[in-house]
């Protein structure tokens, strides 16, 4: 102690200045210096002084923090002003779901919110008033029969103090918490109205909410099991390292699989170059490594924009003087939607003379060696009807929604495709970036418009015929999430109706098929049921219904484990493949059950034949992949090489006149080329021009309806005191106000 009072007086004397740094860099104190006094006063005045600045500086960081909070709070406030405004010129916009019966669940949610408002201010009521007849911890059928349990009770009692023996008789002075009100003890309408609700929530309300959860439970522990053995396998596929191999190299080694090596043996399969067709809306020269006259390209121009048409009708044409086998294809009428187009370009009579025919939409950038890499799996292998390539996502850090996009389509890809490709040889089709057998589509009857899920219906099909598919995890082919969540969310409308919709006309043909019994039951159960209809079913159900329902009716709870934990844990598992979006789990997680309004919606409408199935929408992305580079790059070749012409005299002979005549036409040629370059950079100018005035943010009404039922649900939930029930209400709630008001994907001022 004594050495330690010597050093401190050292340190004293020497007068060394102690400073305090607050947040502000500029904003510095000293509190001791040289000449202090040593004194005990001295030291009391000095702690003081610390102690001021102390709580100076907590001041100083707490009014940054209400300050950060309050302009995070304006920004919040003018943004759904910005949305307020202009949303009724963004409801004039054609919305799939919004659209005919689509309102009825609009509908709904405004009377369950405006219930929940009425539920609310009287249960507040009802608590201030102090009116408590039935605690959680006590089962509500045995309150109402307490009564009759307490008729024999005189006989139990005999080892009873005095005053217990007649219980019953004394049973009005028992805590309310354990009886229900005496007639003569209701005072007023109010007391009556709330013992009537008591009672009618109790004997009709109670039991059909816990029914209804129990039987969502149980589909959402039965999706659970699904996921974990999905991942299980996928963990299998990656310990012993099996790839879907070359079944004709596979064959001459005598090995199940064969080596990456395969792909680039010459000897075996590098003379392998089967006619194939590329159906495609740009062609680029250095995109596909094939030789010229084993290939055709065509381009399936949809659109309805004459600028659009003109400018890549001029792209093929420049292609095609170049020596590529490329043909433009354009349809006045869009009968069909994307089906219709490609059963049009199927339909050409120089189809017959190509085997296989690799499909690529506009935003999709595929490898040099894609064909190289997927074509060859089909030597040898007759029953083999489809290659799927992985898609790559060239935006997948842009925001947050397209974050939780990728979150998605990784899990999608590394774990679903991939354990249905190596144990099942059946997964739906993509759409894109995969190559088909034509013999595989035509023995399925072709491309069928019936449904806007033409890529599942296809796959359906085909497998029901008898195909195996191959799933190539390593060929990765470069496309673009949609960055705004209007188109994200019409593309997942949808994805999600077009295969209820094909459930019910396949369902005949699947029971008629003759595969193995044990492929019906895949296909029907796991492939339909389970993870196209259960899974948007429970969700929407368990998280967006009966959950806040609970907070009203305390008598049915659901477990935390359903709420918190088990949801939890699946998306830590979705995670897995894409480790770097850990950080984002929670947010993942809210997202999803946010979405689960507009996929329950569209399951609806696919199930049941409503209007907005049957609409085919383009899905609106931002171009960041080479499809408009290379529009406005072919714009940008606006001077053509000139070719040197031979001087001629005024005497010349019948070679001169020849030449002379070769050089005037060039001449021509090079002016209707610079025409054309000059016409092609205008309309390139003008689509760059439109491009850039995006659709601004708009407010969806499904999700902001959802955002202030289960925010009032979350306040019920304070007066029934749980905690977690609370906090997962509030974050839920806020998620879809977040998403209501459309501040998570683009932001378009």
């Amino acid at each position: 102690a004594a050495m330690a009072s010597s050093w401190w007086g050292d340190k004293e004397e020497h007068g060394t200045p102690v400073v305090v740094k607050m947040d502000n860099p500029y904003s510095l104190v000293e509190i001791d210096g040289p000449g202090m006094d040593s004194s005990e006063k001295a030291r009391r005045s000095k702690n003081a002084k610390q102690f001021k600045w102390v709580l100076l500086l907590r001041a100083h960081r707490a009014v940054g923090c209400v300050a950060w909070l309050a302009g995070g709070f304006w920004g919040l406030l003018g943004a759904v002003n910005r949305r307020v405004r202009r949303s009724r010129d963004a409801d004039a916009e054609p919305d799939a779901e919004a659209s005919g019966r689509g309102r009825h669940m609009l509908g709904f949610l405004r009377a369950f919110l405006l219930l929940s408002l009425a539920m609310l201010a009287f249960e507040t009521a009802a608590y201030l008033k102090g009116w408590h007849y039935f605690p959680r911890d006590l089962p509500e059928h045995y309150l109402r029969q307490l009564p009759e349990h307490l008729q024999n009770l005189p006989e139990h009692l005999r080892h009873l103090p005095e005053n217990l023996r007649h219980l019953p008789e004394n049973l009005r002075h028992l805590p309310d918490g354990l009886r229900m009100p005496e007639q003569q003890e209701i005072q007023g309408w109010l007391h009556r109205a709330y013992v009537a609700w008591l009672a009618f929530r109790i004997d009709y309300i109670a039991w059909a909410i816990e029914k209804l959860s129990g039987f969502c439970i149980v589909l959402f522990m039965v999706q659970s099991i699904d996921r974990i053995l999905l991942c299980l396998g996928c963990f299998w596929i990656k310990l012993r390292g099996i790839k879907p191999g070359l079944k004709a190299a596979a064959n001459k080694r005598g090995s199940k699989y064969a080596d990456d090596d395969d792909l680039e043996d010459g000897d075996d399969l590098g003379a392998y170059f089967p006619m194939v067709l590329l159906q495609m809306p740009m062609c680029n020269e250095k995109e596909i490594d094939w030789p010229r006259d084993r290939m055709l390209v065509q381009v399936l121009d949809d659109s309805d924009d004459e600028t659009c048409q003109m400018l890549i009708r001029a792209e093929v044409t420049k292609w095609n003087q170049r020596g590529v086998n490329i043909i433009y294809r354009h349809r006045l009428s869009r009968t069909g939607y994307k089906a219709g187009n490609l059963k049009s370009a199927m339909s050409c009579e120089y189809v017959k003379d190509y085997e296989f025919v690799a499909i690529f939409d506009a935003d999709f950038q595929p490898n040099p060696d894609f064909l190289k890499l997927t074509v060859p799996h089909f030597k040898g292998n007759p029953e083999l009807g489809l290659v799927q390539a992985r898609w790559s996502f060239v935006n997948k850090d842009e925001n947050l929604l397209t974050r939780l996009q990728n979150i998605n389509l990784c899990f999608h890809f590394e774990v679903e495709q991939q354990v249905n490709g190596i144990y099942l040889n059946f997964f739906g089709f993509n759409g894109t970036a995969g190559v088909w057998r034509i013999e595989a589509l035509e023995d399925s009857g072709g491309w069928m418009e019936r449904t806007t899920v033409e890529d599942m219906d296809i796959a359906v099909r085909a497998h029901l015929q008898g195909w195996k598919f191959i799933y190539l995890n390593d060929v990765k082919v470069l496309c673009e999430l949609p960055e705004s969540y209007q188109a994200y969310r019409k593309q997942q409308h949808r994805w999600h109706s077009g295969p209820m919709q094909l459930f019910r006309l396949c369902l005949p043909a699947i029971i008629k098929s003759k595969i193995p019994l044990w492929k019906k039951a895949n296909l029907v159960m796991l492939f339909f049921l389970l993870r196209k209809l259960i899974l948007p079913f429970y969700s929407f159900t368990l998280f967006c219904v009966i959950l806040p329902l609970t907070m009203f009716v305390p008598e049915a709870e659901l477990p935390i484990w359903v709420i918190c934990y088990v949801p939890m844990i699946m998306s830590v598992l979705n995670i897995l493949p894409a480790p770097k979006s850990f950080p984002f789990v929670i947010p993942y997680l809210l997202f999803e059950n946010t979405m689960s309004v507009t996929k329950f919606n569209a399951m609806v409408s696919g199930l049941f034949q409503l209007g907005s199935s049957y609409e085919w929408v383009v899905t609106k992305k931002a171009g960041r992949t080479s499809s408009e580079s290379d529009i406005f790059a072919m714009a940008e070749e606006t001077d053509t090489a000139t070719r040197p012409a031979p001087r001629l005299v005024r005497g010349v002979s019948e070679a001169g006149l020849e030449a002379w005549a070769k050089t005037h036409q060039l001449d021509n040629k090079d002016l209707q080329l610079k025409a054309q370059a000059e016409e092609v950079t205008s309309l390139a100018a003008a689509i760059k021009k439109t491009s850039k005035a995006k659709p601004p943010n708009r407010i969806f009404k499904k999700e902001l309806a959802l955002a202030f039922l289960l925010l009032i649900a979350a306040t019920r939930s304070l007066l029934s005191a749980q905690g977690l029930h609370f906090y997962f209400l509030l974050f839920q709630g806020v998620t879809f106000l977040v998403v209501g008001l459309d501040l998570i994907g683009e932001q378009v001022s």
